[in-house]
């Protein structure tokens, strides 16, 4: 019995129903496979539709073609045709198996001669279940329905052999604990501890995109506890392994990684501030001291922001990514010495520090507070929600974002005579610095301070 939830999903959309008859007047099987088909039946919406085919590339070209449908040839080498339509991504894909040589993750692709061999090199049973429009008629050869059923992670061939001919697969698992709240068998786990080795052969980059999917997932911390109890850690991100800081019993202090993952679950599931929260801490391990018989972490969150840098530029994330998240990592302490008390120069610099990630900030801030201690937790919120209401009053009397200077630097070159460089940096720096401290000031105060700094250059 089909999924009614499938049905749905694709009884009203003409554009893939037309292209499966066209491939059925052909006389070329046509199957719908992969993600598409276990998001269906779990009733979660797709954009990214995979097809199996018995039909090559060159026949798929000419077909599509000759019935105007406009092809993307980017991945014919390996068996793939592409179309797109609106927001929805098509892949379809002749029949094929895979062969892996033991130093490489990239499979030498052949064509296979029906649906059940191609099935059978899919990752997961979950995604090696088909399903034919034209038919209404799945095929799961490998038991996939159970295992959705269940919510369990299961490989269609041998756990081992399938993760030793592909690592990625293994992180794979990591992100399906996180996206889809599944469990891998034991011997699927066991399979994991005991190819960890393997996922070195794997670019970064793979690796960077599964982690990724991992964070931004419903359920992070489960992904992230696979993802440290199978060993993968090791390989990918060490530094997490260490925030397991033994806590002895003369020297207490809190869990630094139970801690770390409650915050990743609590802040927003975008991947800045996944990341942020995952590394906000990570600093710890390298700081930790002892005083008075007390442990302390001093300055943890100016050598984790320099660590996050290293861990993510490791990772290969973009430039963007790696200044937001070191960012915040740095600045996560700041807003608790709102308790002492802000001036507006406080508030203000506060926000142009923050700059666009202050809401990202606040709320890392806030997911950090796991204390027990129901007192100690709404102090420091109500510190927080005083702070964020000064930040709204000062943000009503000035326009944060053009917190400048009532100069440019080329009115100060103007005016002083002087060329692009140092100097002017100088002056503009001590500028911003009087503008941030005092408010909002006049042009000649604002030169008449210019003037000193350029008479001690």
């Amino acid at each position: 019995m089909v999924p009614r939830t499938l049905l749905e999903l694709l009884e009203n959309n003409e554009y893939l129903n037309d292209i499966s008859k066209l491939y059925e007047n052909k006389g070329y099987e046509f199957y719908l496979v992969g993600g598409a088909v276990r998001d269906g039946i779990l009733g979660k919406n797709t954009t990214d539709f995979d097809f199996t085919t018995s039909a090559t590339p060159e026949q798929s070209i000419e077909l599509l073609n000759k019935n105007n449908y406009k092809t993307t040839e980017i991945g014919k080498a390996f068996g793939t045709i592409e179309l797109q339509k609106g927001e929805s991504s098509i892949h379809i894909t002749t029949f094929r198996k895979d062969t892996y040589s033991i130093d490489s993750r990239n499979p030498n692709i052949e064509s296979a001669s029906n649906l059940d061999t191609d099935l059978s090199r899919r990752d997961f049973t979950i995604n090696a279940i088909a399903y034919s429009i034209n038919e209404k008629r799945l095929i799961d050869p490998y038991s996939g329905l159970k295992d959705l059923a269940s919510g369990t992670i299961t490989t269609p061939d041998d756990p081992i052999i399938s993760f030793s001919d592909d690592p990625l697969r293994m992180m794979r698992v990591c992100r399906f604990i996180s996206t889809h709240g599944f469990t891998p068998d034991k011997k699927t786990f066991i399979a994991i501890k005991d190819n960890v080795e393997r996922i070195k052969i794997v670019s970064k980059e793979r690796i960077r995109d599964e982690l990724s999917k991992l964070l931004i997932g419903d359920n992070p911390s489960l992904g992230i506890r696979a993802l440290v109890e199978s060993g993968l850690s090791m390989y990918i991100i060490p530094e997490l392994n260490e925030l397991k800081i033994e806590i002895d019993p003369e020297h207490n202090h809190k869990d630094v990684y139970e801690h770390t993952l409650l915050v990743v679950d609590r802040v927003s599931p975008n991947i800045v501030s996944r990341l942020s929260a995952l590394l906000h801490d990570i600093g710890k391990p390298k700081t930790k001291g002892v005083e008075n018989g007390k442990v302390h972490f001093r300055h943890h969150e100016v050598v984790g922001a320099k660590m996050s840098k290293e861990i993510l530029h490791n990772l290969k994330y973009d430039k963007k990514t790696i200044k937001d998240v070191s960012n915040l990592v740095e600045k996560h302490l700041r807003p608790h010495t709102f308790k002492m008390g802000w001036t507006d120069s406080a508030v203000r610099r506060y926000m142009v520090d923050a700059g666009d990630l202050i809401n990202e900030l606040n709320e890392l801030v806030r997911a950090d507070v796991t204390t027990k201690n129901k007192d100690k937790a709404q102090e420091i919120n109500n510190n927080l929600d005083e702070m964020e209401k000064r930040i709204f009053e000062v943000a009503q009397k000035e326009e944060i974002s053009k917190l400048r200077p009532p100069v440019t630097g080329d009115e100060i070159m103007k005016h002083f005579n002087i060329e692009p460089g140092p100097k002017v940096g100088e002056i503009m720096k001590a500028l911003y610095e009087q503008r941030i401290n005092e408010g909002p000031v006049s042009k000649e105060e604002a030169l008449k301070l210019a003037a000193s700094i350029y008479k001690n250059l």
